[in-house]
């Protein structure tokens, strides 16, 4: 018995309050919101690459209050991308890249 579109629960690529994950469920992966989730996880991605970039730059001869500043931009980059990563983990058909 065919009970119409499946729905699906997608994890956002932000965070609520209280830093909690954010979710939205849908039978639609067209829908505004989801729309706005791809293309937040696209900048999230380009900014975490061009801040591995810089950092690759500025780490030979970085002072340690940039090498701070540095770490803490990474680790934000980082929670950002494996939120991305585990919310396409999660989503059936999406296209994963072998490593």
């Amino acid at each position: 018995m065919d009970t119409g579109p499946r729905r699906t629960l997608r994890l956002l690529p932000w965070t609520g309050s209280e830093a909690k994950p954010c979710f939205l469920i849908t039978d639609d992966g067209g829908g505004r919101v989801s729309r706005l989730a791809d293309v937040t996880e696209a900048v999230q991605l380009d900014m975490g690459a061009r801040l591995l970039a810089h950092a690759d730059d500025l780490l030979p001869g970085a002072t340690e209050a940039q090498l701070r500043f540095l770490a803490e931009r990474l680790t934000e980059a980082l929670r950002d991308i494996l939120r991305v990563a585990e919310s396409r983990g999660r989503r059936p058909g999406e296209e994963r890249s072998s490593p």
